[in-house]
């Protein structure tokens, strides 16, 4: 990994108080990456994101509505594929991916040629839940960087070939970030379980707020 700082007065980052969870080869998790501090700015910059051109909502996948509230930064996801307009909201264009997004990638990826072109933050309220997928409608094989703030969740890594067995269940805090990548793109993962009410004080977030990064390959025009 590379030095952990932002080039903000904001970011300078204490040691994770947690030791790293044993996951499949690819995967692994940085237990309190973010403070506090860092967790309430981020969540006050989605805030800003929801009262821009394109709210938050609950994307319709497969037969189902997910209960899960979701906003798309640089490219925009709409259930099975990704369009520069919200094309099942207002057609309005996504905000760009922002640059310490970008900066927060490198550094937990400890790779300087890393450039997330979209970024999905999933808002989880009481009851949500997200069933087992993988990132596939990325043509990319660079790794996924999951952010986590507020609840603490139960987050099931999973394996390539199925929605099933052998899984590995994580525990993910307000402050954690999760990467997968090389043998671990394509695993199949969800989160089966939200703990309500288990967000720290002062980290601007009721709920759950996990904020992905990507690189999807897609033509950037």
């Amino acid at each position: 990994m590379t030095s952990r700082h932002f080039p903000e007065p904001l970011f300078e980052l204490p040691e994770p108080p947690r030791q790293p969870v044993e996951l499949p080869a690819g995967a692994v998790l940085l237990p309190g990456w973010l403070t506090v501090h860092q967790q309430q700015w981020i969540a006050g910059q989605y805030r800003r994101w929801a009262s821009g051109p394109v709210p938050p909502r609950r994307p319709r996948y497969g037969s189902g509505q997910m209960s899960v509230e979701m906003l798309s930064l640089g490219w925009h996801w709409a259930g099975g594929g990704f369009s520069r307009r919200a094309t099942d909201v207002n057609n309005a264009p996504v905000l760009p991916v922002p640059d310490w997004a970008v900066t927060v990638g490198r550094q937990v990826t400890g790779d300087a040629s890393y450039t997330p072109d979209t970024l999905l933050a999933n808002l989880y309220g009481p009851g949500a839940t997200m069933g087992m997928h993988r990132d596939s409608d990325e043509t990319s094989p660079a790794p996924v960087v999951s952010l986590s703030i507020g609840d603490t969740c139960r987050f099931r890594f999973g394996n390539a070939d199925s929605r099933s067995r052998p899984y590995t269940d994580v525990e993910l805090r307000s402050g954690d970030v999760f990467i997968f990548g090389g043998p671990a793109r394509w695993n199949f993962h969800g989160v089966p379980k939200v703990f309500d009410g288990t967000a720290p004080q002062g980290c601007g977030v009721t709920g759950r707020l996990n904020i992905t990064l990507r690189e999807t390959g897609l033509a950037r025009a």
